[in-house]
């Protein structure tokens, strides 16, 4: 029997930095656990545009499409803000997501009790946050037609398209469904139904969808609210099912209840492949950070946490992802601190290197 395949896509600024950390991760699995992954490695983003004059070069997006999984670290940079729209470092990652069919993003939300005090919320707000959001990712308004800048008499004019289909707001709904059951059993469905027929689609058809799951309770809510209502109470938030521009907007909302970006990781799922593994892609929220590129400051727990949901939603590995979320959070407890995570005085930032270095170690005491 053939080993899970996992195709590592480092990508620009950090991104290297931190998947280096991820490899002493997936190494310790195969030395420590038995489980050997066929690892296999190439360009995204603005390292791509270098070499092959695109962000994605189609061989990199045909091994996408056959690997287990996909792990991404960052895209874009200075470097590349006045490149044509069609050719910029994000242009690739969409390109994974659309051609993989990737249309729902998991997000989780989740604080660690040592860094309840970092959030810039009060303690009580955020202590035990544990929230996942679900991102419609392959419609909306990013995708919709027609789109474009053009002149209108003679003044420019740009145009997006919010567009969805029942079918693309069900099988997201019903992904949001199933982790809504395997958790808490609430779902709160957010959009803008007072002010677009999109939204009231889209909350006519999470209606119809949620017959399938009486055990659920259902909410809906206008996505202002839903904004407003992560920075009050979010703790009253178990799953949120919400549309790509929504989403977007939301998660990094949400990030910050936990204190950095650099602690987020999220998994973008599509329909199941021959094996009866869903296609899928794992990233960290954060970007490619140029500002700190190369300066040993990066956290790299967002990516390797990417790891561990790679490992419980397309290996069948649940348990050993708790292992590896406990693993980062021991380092926490214990106080070890990227410079990200620095909120008090007198304590001194760990390198990313060492960060990599004690949660691997911690690993190994967890056996």
């Amino acid at each position: 029997m053939s080993n899970p395949s996992l195709l590592i896509l480092a990508g620009d600024g950090i991104g290297p930095e931190v998947m280096t950390e991820v490899k002493k991760v997936i190494h310790w699995y195969g030395d420590k656990r038995d489980m050997a992954f066929d690892v296999s490695e190439d360009l995204v983003g603005g390292a791509a545009y270098d070499k092959h004059g695109t962000p994605l070069h189609d061989g990199t997006m045909a091994k996408a499409q056959e690997v287990d999984a996909v792990l991404l670290g960052a895209v874009g940079g200075p470097a590349y803000d006045n490149l044509d729209f069609s050719v910029k470092p994000e242009r690739g990652l969409l390109r994974l997501r659309k051609e993989m069919d990737l249309f729902a993003n998991l997000r989780p939300a989740q604080c660690f009790d040592a860094l309840a005090d970092f959030s810039s919320l009060k303690k009580d707000i955020v202590a035990g946050l544990d929230i996942m959001i679900v991102r419609e990712l392959t419609s909306g308004v990013y995708f919709g037609e027609p789109r474009g800048i053009h002149l209108e008499d003679n003044m420019r004019v740009g145009i997006n398209t919010q567009r969805y289909t029942e079918a693309e707001i069900e099988r997201g709904a019903r992904a949001a469904f199933e982790l809504a059951m395997k958790r808490d059993k609430r779902l709160c469905s957010m959009e803008k139904a007072n002010v677009m027929e999109s939204g009231i689609l889209w909350r006519d058809v999470v209606t119809e969808v949620h017959a399938d799951y009486p055990e659920v309770e259902l909410s809906h809510m206008y996505a202002d609210n839903g904004a407003m209502q992560l920075v009050r109470a979010p703790k009253q938030f178990d799953v949120i099912y919400t549309d790509n521009l929504f989403g977007d907007i939301l998660s990094d909302c949400a990030a910050m209840l936990t204190g950095s970006l650099g602690m987020l990781p999220s998994a973008s799922l599509g329909f199941p492949m021959a094996n009866g593994r869903p296609k899928a892609m794992y990233e960290p929220v954060h970007g490619s950070a140029p500002d700190i590129t190369g300066q040993g400051k990066a956290n790299p727990i967002a990516c390797i946490l990417s790891f561990a949901m790679a490992l419980r939603y397309s290996f069948d590995q649940g348990a050993e992802a708790d292992r590896l979320e406990a693993a980062v959070e021991k380092v926490l407890a214990d106080g070890l601190r990227t410079a990200d995570l620095i909120g008090e005085e007198g304590v001194a930032p760990i390198s990313t290197t060492e960060m990599g270095d004690a949660i691997v170690a911690a690993l190994d005491a967890s056996l």
